[in-house]
C-alpha cells in the first residue's frame, strides 16, 4: 500500500480567525465530550485519507496539512476549565477527531499539552489513538509522564482495499509492537476496527488480530461508524456500500461478532479481548471500567474473570435522590431512573449524561434511545430483534 506524505518537522500556524470562520461549529468547539472521555481537538487536518474517518461529518476531510486553532497552552487552559471537566476523574482523549496524534508535525504538540497536564499532577485517564508511526524515542517521551494514567491505542484494520484504508496496516502492527516492548508506565491497546463483514473479517484477519493481541496490554474490537457523510463518500469515490442503511451508532453485525468471538474463545493464546474500549484501558491499568459497563452483564462474557471481579467490586447502584438531582440540575426532564443496569434520563444529550456516567462509574442512558439486550450502543443493523424479527 502506498505511505502519504506527511511534512517536515515544524511547529503547526494556528489558523487565522477568517479560517477558523469557515470551519464546521463542531469542529471549531475544541472540546467535546465523548463516551470514552471528555475529548481535546485543538489541531485539525490529516493525510491519511481513511475512506471511514469521521471528518467527513466536520465537513474537513479535504484539509490534509494540520493546522492548530489556538496554542498549546490555551487548549489545555479550555480543558481543565470545562465545566465537566474534574480532576482526576473525568478520562480524556487527545487529538481523536481531525487528525492522528503521531503524525510528526502534531506530535511534539501532544507532548507538549501532556506535558502541561502532567505536570498539574492529575491522574486522569488519558487516551491517544494513532495508526501511525511511533518510535522508540515517542516511548521515551510517553513513559516520562508520571501522574497522568496514558493509554495509547493503536487503530489497525487491516483492510486491504487501498481506496478505503490507503495506510499499510503494517505501519500500526510495528508501532504496535514497539509500543508494547517499551511500555513502563503507560499501556497499549489493540484498536481491531473497524471489522466490516467480507472486507477484513476473513480467517487471516482473525489470525492477524490474535497475533498481534500478543503485543497489547488488552485488545478492542469494534465496528464500523456508517453515517450518511461517509456513505457519501463511498458513492462518489465508486466504493462498494457496506450496508444499505447508515445508523447512528457503529454497526457491528450479529455474525461477524460471532465470527470473531468463535476464534477467540476455541484459541487459549489470545490476549484479552473486549467489546468496549473503556474495558480495555481498565484492564490494562488493573482498574475497574470506569463507564460502569459491569451494569449490562452480556458485555462481561468473554472479560477475564479478575477482572470481572475488579468491576463488581467497584459498581455500586448509585441513590436515585442524589442522580435525580444532579441530572436536574443539567436539565433533565420527565422521570428519571435509576435501575439495574443504568440511569435513565429524558431531556439530556450525550455530554451532560457522560458526565453522570462518568461522575457514578454508572450507565447512563436516554430513554428515547435505548440500548438494547446484546448490542448495547450499537446499531440495530444485522441484528435479530427479541422477537425473532431480523433488523435492517
Amino acid at each position: 500500500m502506498s505511505t502519504p506524505a506527511i511534512g517536515a518537522r515544524r511547529a503547526l500556524p494556528i489558523l487565522t480567525s477568517d479560517k477558523l470562520g469557515g470551519l464546521k461549529k463542531e469542529l471549531a468547539d475544541v472540546i467535546e465530550y465523548r463516551k470514552s472521555g471528555l475529548s481535546l481537538n485543538w489541531i485539525v487536518g490529516c493525510p491519511l485519507d481513511c475512506g471511514y474517518c469521521v471528518r467527513h461529518l466536520f465537513q474537513n476531510f479535504e484539509m490534509k496539512v494540520p493546522r492548530r486553532l489556538m496554542s498549546d497552552e490555551e487548549a489545555v487552559r479550555r480543558l481543565v476549565g470545562h465545566q465537566y471537566f474534574r480532576p482526576h476523574q473525568t478520562p480524556i482523549q487527545l487529538l481523536n477527531r481531525a487528525t492522528d496524534p503521531m503524525l510528526p508535525v502534531v506530535k511534539p504538540h501532544l507532548f507538549t499539552v501532556l506535558r502541561q497536564l502532567d505536570d498539574q499532577g492529575l491522574t486522569n485517564h488519558v487516551l491517544i489513538i494513532t495508526r501511525w508511526r511511533v518510535n522508540p524515542e515517542d516511548c521515551a517521551v510517553l513513559n516520562s509522564f508520571t501522574n497522568l494514567r496514558l493509554t495509547v491505542l493503536v487503530t489497525h484494520s487491516h483492510i486491504q482495499d487501498e481506496r478505503i484504508e490507503p495506510v499499510d496496516s503494517d505501519i500500526a502492527a510495528e508501532s504496535l509492537r514497539t509500543l508494547f516492548e517499551r511500555a513502563e508506565r503507560y499501556r497499549t491497546v489493540l484498536y481491531w476496527r473497524p471489522i466490516v463483514p467480507g472486507l477484513n473479517d476473513s480467517e487471516a484477519d482473525i489470525a492477524r488480530a490474535k497475533e498481534l493481541s500478543q503485543y497489547a496490554h488488552a485488545t478492542v474490537f469494534t465496528g464500523l461508524f456508517f453515517r450518511e457523510e461517509i456513505a457519501a463518500y463511498y458513492e462518489a469515490h465508486g466504493l462498494r456500500m457496506p450496508y444499505e442503511h447508515t445508523a447512528r451508532r457503529k454497526i457491528m453485525p450479529e455474525a461477524a461478532e460471532r465470527r470473531v468471538l468463535d476464534a477467540f474463545e476455541q484459541d487459549t493464546s489470545w490476549g484479552a479481548l473486549f467489546r468496549k474500549t473503556s474495558c480495555g484501558v481498565a484492564y490494562a491499568h488493573g482498574e475497574a471500567d470506569y463507564n460502569g459497563h459491569y451494569g449490562v452483564r452480556e458485555l462481561c462474557d468473554i472479560c477475564p474473570p479478575e477482572q470481572i471481579a475488579k468491576c463488581e467490586a467497584a459498581w455500586a447502584r448509585p441513590d436515585p435522590e442524589a442522580v435525580t438531582r444532579e441530572a436536574r440540575e443539567l436539565g433533565a426532564t420527565g422521570r428519571i431512573e435509576v435501575d439495574d443496569r443504568a440511569i435513565v434520563v429524558e431531556g439530556l444529550d450525550e455530554p451532560p449524561r457522560y458526565y453522570l456516567q462518568h461522575g457514578f462509574g454508572y450507565q447512563c442512558h436516554d430513554r428515547a434511545k435505548p440500548h438494547h439486550h446484546r448490542r448495547h450502543g450499537r446499531a440495530d443493523i444485522g441484528w435479530t430483534a427479541e422477537n425473532g424479527t431480523p433488523s435492517a
